[in-house]
């Protein structure tokens, strides 16, 4: 049989922290070393570190909801009883996404953003009942995913509606594979890990990855689409979508590519919708079955543009990598620092290291390279890359550091947690240029994150921590910036804009462009008053036509 099916498998939202990542019971093993904090108040001139833990939810007041009992009432009728939740959790959880900025309002207690409710559709058709009865209603809708956004794009706006809904699509996880076309179609809701389990029983893969992946969904992947994927082998939503089935308020809206009535130009217009043209209820993706073989390797540079320039040829060239990822030597430097902190280095690691200053590697460069596919694919890029890295000055490593990078791959949400509750704050910054500019771009930009964190710190000859990776494209590079600093707990909002506002300023002036997924509202239309006024009004003739009465995630600035 070439189909098969999976059925729920489900997540249970109470066990998830509403006020930070994750699992609420996971404590990151750093979080209680005193070294640790004390080797970061070193890093970042500061004598110590302050304990800022996060209000609990029972301390916090909640704004009444705004949804009337008629309203309420008449939603338990079309969804059950189960499926409309208004308690304290679950307004709490699903009152923003979880950006650096959100969470500083969450911890701190700010909830007016809370939605008025949260429903749970279990079927396509109970979303199309919802979006019918909201917009009848003038109630606002804004689809969660798994809440993951880092863009401010699920906050829960009424801008002018009589209540706001929070529609969550978790519920939603069913998946159908056909093995002979190698597709799959798969409800919206499904979280990252139960959907490649459902996918791997099979023997095949989705193969997207995004650091949110252990707790980011389906849908939410596609309509954020450019979700900061790293694996360069089956690209990003806009490479593997195939079809939606886009719930919408005039109803359901069928996107394919398979046919010239249902063409791709509407695919790639709900890819990077992010919910303000239609709820994305199920999708047909293309699938891979699993590799034969999965395997990682390292090499150490001797600075970032040597690393940069191999990475450069290796896109060019088409090495069969499923992923690349280099850091400057400040993020290397940072993650040997950690890495130490939790377990000594090995004998091997030791003796790695005793070579890299033997040979003069005073500030390496780490990159990291995932290979996946037959035996004689892997073997062939594993000798290109290496060929190329070799032609720009590096040092093969071996499989070791590559094993413990992917093993502490999604860490990083967890360690910003416990950086909250130490006074620290941890924000990101991403941008695409052409190769060409990356020596420039880098260079500026990382200047101007320095430079506007120490402006901000709470007292003098305080400062940052300013770091980089880069991952490539055939025609264009990205660059991911982590800036962490001591927080001014008297204007933290203020302090985290002023540092964005510098960040994107020199993005602006030295020829790169913001990932957008990255942006705000605000940010948004600050830079669509310099992009081309035609295309935003394509969209509002869409959202129009789609959603007349713009209950839709309303105030969301389209991306461009």
């Amino acid at each position: 049989m070439p189909f098969a099916e999976m059925g729920h498998m489900g997540i249970e939202r109470h066990k998830l922290r509403w006020n930070g990542w994750g699992w609420a019971e996971h404590r990151d093993p750093f979080s209680d070393q005193d070294e640790v904090w004390k080797w970061f108040a070193t890093e970042l001139g500061m004598p110590s570190l302050l304990a800022t833990p996060a209000r609990p939810l029972d301390d916090i007041g909640l704004p009444p909801s705004s949804l009337s009992a008629i309203d309420r009432h008449l939603l338990t009728v079309l969804l059950g009883n189960k499926a409309v939740r208004d308690d304290r959790f679950e307004r709490a959880f699903h009152a923003c996404g979880r950006s650096y900025a959100d969470l500083l309002r969450l911890r701190t207690g700010d909830l007016s953003d809370a939605p008025d409710a949260v429903v749970y559709p279990g079927t396509s058709q109970d979303v199309l009942k919802v979006l019918a009865f909201a917009s009848e209603r003038s109630i606002a809708v804004v689809p969660f995913g798994g809440g993951t956004t880092m863009t401010g794009g699920i906050t829960p706006r009424r801008n002018g509606h009589n209540a706001v809904l929070s529609l969550d699509l978790s519920a939603m996880e069913a998946v159908e594979i056909d093995r002979d076309s190698r597709t799959a179609s798969i409800e919206a809701g499904i979280y990252g890990p139960a959907l490649e389990a459902a996918l791997a029983a099979e023997g095949m893969t989705l193969g997207h990855c995004p650091q949110s992946f252990e707790f980011s969904a389906l849908g939410g992947w596609i309509a954020t689409a450019g979700t900061g994927q790293q694996r360069l082998r089956y690209g990003d939503a806009e490479d593997w979508l195939l079809g939606a089935n886009v719930a919408t308020p005039r109803g359901m809206l069928h996107v394919s590519s398979g046919s010239a009535a249902a063409n791709p130009q509407l695919r790639q217009l709900i890819a990077g919708s992010e919910g303000t043209l239609g709820v994305i209820t199920r999708a047909t993706v293309r699938v891979h079955p699993l590799p034969h073989v999965s395997t990682g390797r390292a090499y150490a540079f001797r600075d970032f543009e040597s690393g940069a320039a191999a990475l450069r040829d290796a896109a060019r060239s088409g090495v069969g990598a499923a992923m690349l990822r280099l850091s400057d030597s400040d993020e290397t430097r940072l993650c040997r620092e950690l890495s130490e902190f939790e377990e000594p280095a090995s004998l091997l690691e030791q003796g790695l290291s005793h070579l890299l200053r033997l040979w003069h590697y005073d500030e390496p460069c780490l990159l990291v390279a995932e290979f996946e596919g037959s035996r004689r694919s892997v073997a062939a890029a594993r000798r290109a890359l290496f060929g190329i890295a070799r032609n720009h000055g590096a040092l093969p490593l071996g499989p070791a550091p590559a094993r413990r990078w992917q093993r502490n791959r999604f860490r990083a949400p967890y360690l910003r947690d416990a950086m909250l509750d130490r006074g620290l704050g941890v924000d990101t910054m991403e941008a695409s240029t052409s190769w060409a500019n990356l020596p420039n771009l880098y260079a500026t930009l990382k200047s101007a994150l320095t430079e506007a964190v120490a402006g901000t710190v709470p007292r003098p000859l305080a400062h940052g921590i300013i770091l980089c990776h880069l991952t490539p494209a055939a025609d264009s590079a990205r660059v991911a910036f982590t800036y962490i600093f001591p927080r001014m707990l008297a204007d933290e909002i203020g302090q985290s804009q002023a540092i964005r506002r510098a960040g994107l300023e020199a993005i602006a002036q030295n020829g790169g462009a913001p990932v957008r997924r990255d942006l705000d509202g605000h940010e948004r239309l600050r830079l669509s008053r310099v992009e081309d006024g035609i295309a935003m009004e394509i969209l509002r003739a869409a959202k129009n036509t789609l959603d007349p009465k713009g209950i839709l995630n309303p105030g969301k600035l389209f991306p461009l």
